[in-house]
């Protein structure tokens, strides 16, 4: 059993964060558009979560779902979104940039820092992406990256069991390492990120089941994911006995 432990709770809006902090969570990850795995709110849903939870509030910066491989006009939006969410009171930022042939884009990276401070940052899943992990640690470790979030480049952390004890086993303390999901036993982490969320029928009494709002892949017209206290609870529970 560790030392300490903090689960990092993954929301998408007011209700899920305050469901969080209810249970337990001890940080926030803020982003909009689960589906496309979090991309940057608004700045109304950060001044309002603000008002409602007092743990801290880490901020996504990803201007669109796909690669990690941005063009100058996605880099311009990044910029402006950790400026604005900076002046918003965000209490930390997660954000990532790779090459084009799947290295850590340390130019991109070191300049969202520059633009970040004196915020904390974490590195997200798109070095599940990267080309060597290895490689792609030591590199966000000599940028300053404050801790990376992973699924061992799997696509859970279950999967990715084996490559995260080895990225905590070389971090050696230099990086805090976040396992992604739900699936954390035995990975020797201190801290652990997931949405744990339930389903939750609409209020909606008329409903047109012929349209859909959004693609296929989109979440059901009347039905939504929320984060759940008591799920919150159960994880924090298992980790106190397992990380």
């Amino acid at each position: 059993m560790a030392e300490s432990f903090l689960m990092e709770a993954c929301v998408d809006s007011v209700e899920s964060a305050i469901n969080a902090e209810r249970g337990g969570a001890g940080r926030l990850e803020l982003c909009s558009s689960l589906l496309e795995g979090g991309l940057t709110p608004s700045l109304g849903l950060l001044q309002v979560v603000k008002q409602y939870v007092k743990i801290p509030v880490y901020v996504m910066i990803r201007p669109r779902g796909g690669d990690f491989l941005y063009s100058d006009q996605e880099v311009e939006v990044m910029r402006k979104d950790i400026e604005l969410m900076k002046s918003h009171r965000a209490d930390g930022l997660v954000l990532g940039a790779l090459t084009e042939d799947g290295w850590v884009d340390a130019e991109l990276c070191m300049e969202f820092l520059a633009a970040a401070r004196p915020l904390p940052v974490t590195f997200h899943r798109a070095f599940d992406m990267v080309h060597d992990p290895v490689v792609a640690l030591e590199t966000l470790i000599s940028l300053g990256f404050e801790r990376l979030l992973t699924s061992g480049c799997e696509n859970s952390a279950l999967e990715g069991l084996p490559l995260i004890k080895r990225l905590v086993d070389q971090a050696k303390g230099r990086i805090a390492i976040m396992p992604g999901g739900e699936n954390f036993r035995g990975l020797g982490a201190q801290e652990f990120h997931g949405s744990a969320r339930s389903s939750k029928d609409s209020a909606m009494k008329f409903r047109n089941t012929c349209v859909t709002m959004g693609a296929a892949f989109s979440a059901p017209e009347y039905g939504l994911k929320v984060t759940d206290a008591n799920k919150v609870r159960t994880l924090n529970a298992i980790a106190k006995n397992t990380l």
